[in-house]
């Protein structure tokens, strides 16, 4: 059989741990068989990130901004427990948060709907996808631990030099303090991507924030997102016959909760990381969901939601055999292989990545998956496969 043939490669950023297996599993058992797939390879491994500085996650998502199209394996995060454990020479940041700072896009999350695994929320019918800011707030903070008696102040320095202060707390005892922030050419990315999606999707956009408390902060969100609706797309929403509405982030997952799903959760950085988790939980997995980032430049990043699966892994070093479930990192590969398809004009490419998403959801359907899908899945005769099992049910399909 004569392979599907690429024109541009794809960036492949390597990962961490289980999923790091995981990630060669699929490329040797669905991907290469089939393609003569071309890749720019940059290991994101923790391993890698320590001994380039982590220069190397830099040098993938500028890579990404030249050929438009790459494919993220989760990554480690690292925190005190890993600096040990790796020992690291510092505590580097999050490889994702850098990435999309670089590309200042949107993280666009979506659960991957299979039969026999029913939503935790029986109004939930269809799918409801999480728009994520991916820039600043927290992930691009500074923190500090403050000592007793001192005095936080938030200060800023205008180009003529001038400042404005303003007292942050006074402490009496000890402390800690957090300085974040964002730009208002972040947030109208965000805003004109979220307003693009939802057109492209033909579903209605909510958007929620804390304005009540944050009254500069959350507040200037709220207007900008406003803003660009009235001006550029109230019109154009209104044809489509979808709607733009604005509240309150409680009252967003009252709403949700209450909601059949079926449309866009626009969230602020946090916000739409732990709803993202909610969201993908309530349909069934972390490992049943897309993750998508969208630069205004036209540059797509294409990854699982869920982290390294550490446990796994561990019982992997002992001998066991990988039972984790690769669905979400399957479709990571299938959405940029479709998405490099349809920007070379390759129709195989386009076709291959569809046939390797019905795949991967029919082996299921028909009664073989991973444990976490078994333990959820009404289907009868069903039977729980380790994950090589699993994937060369996909292949003998494919």
């Amino acid at each position: 059989m004569s392979k599907i043939q690429m024109k541009t490669p794809i960036v492949e950023m390597d990962g961490d741990e289980m999923t790091r297996i995981m990630w060669a599993m699929i490329k040797d058992t669905l991907l290469t068989p089939f393609i003569d797939l071309k890749t720019e390879y940059y290991d994101l491994g923790l391993k890698n990130r320590e001994s380039t500085a982590d220069q190397v996650t830099y040098d993938s998502a500028e890579a990404a901004k030249r050929l438009g199209v790459a494919v993220k394996c989760a990554t480690i995060t690292a925190n005190a427990q890993r600096v040990q454990e790796y020992q690291l020479s510092k505590v580097w940041p999050s490889p994702n948060a850098t990435i999309r700072a670089v590309l200042d896009g949107t993280v666009f999350r979506r659960p991957i709907i299979v039969k026999g695994v029913s939503p935790y929320i029986p109004t939930w019918k269809k799918p409801i996808t999480i728009a994520r800011h991916a820039y600043g707030d927290i992930y691009k903070s500074v923190e500090t631990k403050v000592p007793a008696g001192s005095k936080a102040e938030l200060v800023v320095t205008a180009p003529d030099g001038t400042q404005s202060r303003q007292t942050v707390f006074d402490f009496k005892g000890d402390g800690i303090a957090l300085g974040m922030h964002n730009t208002e050419a972040s947030i109208s990315s965000f805003a004109r991507s979220c307003f693009n999606y939802a057109l492209d999707q033909g579903e209605d956009l909510w958007f929620g924030t804390k304005d009540t408390i944050s009254k500069t902060y959350d507040h200037r969100f709220k207007d900008i997102f406003a803003e660009i609706f009235e001006k550029e797309y109230k019109d154009r929403f209104e044809k489509a016959g979808i709607e733009y509405f604005y509240t309150l982030i409680d009252d967003a997952v009252a709403r949700v909760v209450r909601s059949e799903g079926g449309f866009i959760w626009a969230c602020k950085n946090y916000d739409g990381d732990v709803m993202s988790d909610m969201v993908a939980t309530v349909f069934g997995s972390l490992s049943m969901m897309t993750s998508v980032l969208a630069s205004p430049s036209g540059a797509f990043e294409y990854e699982a939601a869920h982290g390294t699966v550490t446990r796994h892994y561990y019982r992997y070093l002992e001998g066991g055999t990988p039972v984790a479930n690769p669905v979400a990192t399957i479709f990571a590969w299938s959405g940029a292989l479709r998405k490099r398809g349809e920007l070379d004009d390759i129709p195989e490419l386009v076709d291959f990545a569809n046939r390797l998403e019905k795949a991967s959801l029919d082996v299921i359907a028909d009664g073989q998956m991973t444990k976490d899908l078994y333990l959820l899945s009404s289907i009868p005769n069903k039977q729980a496969v380790d994950t090589e099992t699993y994937l060369r049910a996909i292949a003998a399909r494919l």
